[in-house]
């Protein structure tokens, strides 16, 4: 969902995911820091749930948040029974917001305003972010690159700095996570035109050159082997 203009803005502030006793009560899965401030009775949330769903469309109204084991639990107007609150499982509590509002700490940002940044990295731009994937252990950008989709750590070590009014954010990843590390240039020997019968020369060789002799004269062997006849080929192994 995004911003409205310079009016009001949507805000992804829970999950539902469980359903907690036989009342109605729902299990939260938290995406904001300020759960006192978001969650006061008679605070209205839109849902995000499918079409086919008979709440697409509406809204819950909270009537109160408890916590049992660390763990939060809201009771809604109209979900009194442990049947209708399993209809809402998965569905996702968005609130309004005045844009002009800003998290309370500086380093602490809403969806709505990384999205769409240009990811920069020494000054070369990389790509742009195309959502926020909130994961328990820390917060992921999805920059969208030419080659694909790219899961970036959103912490300090890797997103040195923001700037949401110049439209970017800055970037200095471990090698490899934008691209594959330089393969190494390969050290084979080219033995087209030696003479291989040379004692000297075969004396010479480095190691890696006696062993593309041996694939050489195991090539030979096989191919008398065969006796002018085709071998039945080996079985392939299963794949992992």
């Amino acid at each position: 969902m995004s911003a409205s203009g310079l009016g009001t803005t949507q805000l992804r502030v829970a999950r539902l995911t469980k359903a907690h006793g036989l009342k109605g009560a729902l299990k939260l899965e938290l995406y904001t820091d300020d759960p006192d401030k978001r969650f006061t009775p008679g605070a209205t949330f839109t849902l995000q749930v499918p079409r086919t769903s008979e709440w697409h469309g509406k809204k819950l109204e909270l009537v109160e948040l408890r916590w049992y084991n660390s763990h939060p639990v809201a009771f809604f107007a109209g979900v009194t029974d442990r049947s209708t609150a399993e209809t809402l499982l998965k569905a996702i509590l968005w609130i309004d917001e005045e844009v002009r509002t800003q998290p309370g700490e500086d380093d602490s940002w809403y969806d709505y305003q990384l999205v769409g940044l240009t990811v920069v990295r020494n000054g070369v731009e990389v790509g742009t972010v195309r959502r926020v994937d909130h994961l328990p252990a820390q917060d992921l950008l999805i920059v969208g690159t030419p080659a694909g989709e790219v899961m970036v750590p959103f912490v300090t070590e890797i997103v040195p700095s923001l700037d949401p009014v110049a439209g970017t954010v800055t970037v200095t990843p471990p090698i490899g996570l934008f691209e594959e590390a330089p393969e190494e240039e390969s050290s084979a020997v080219d033995l087209s035109g030696i003479d291989l019968s040379d004692p000297m020369l075969a004396a010479r060789m480095p190691d890696d050159a006696d062993a593309a002799m041996g694939d050489r004269d195991d090539h030979r062997c096989d191919e008398s082997a065969s006796d002018g006849h085709n071998r039945a080929p080996s079985a392939e192994e299963p794949r992992s």
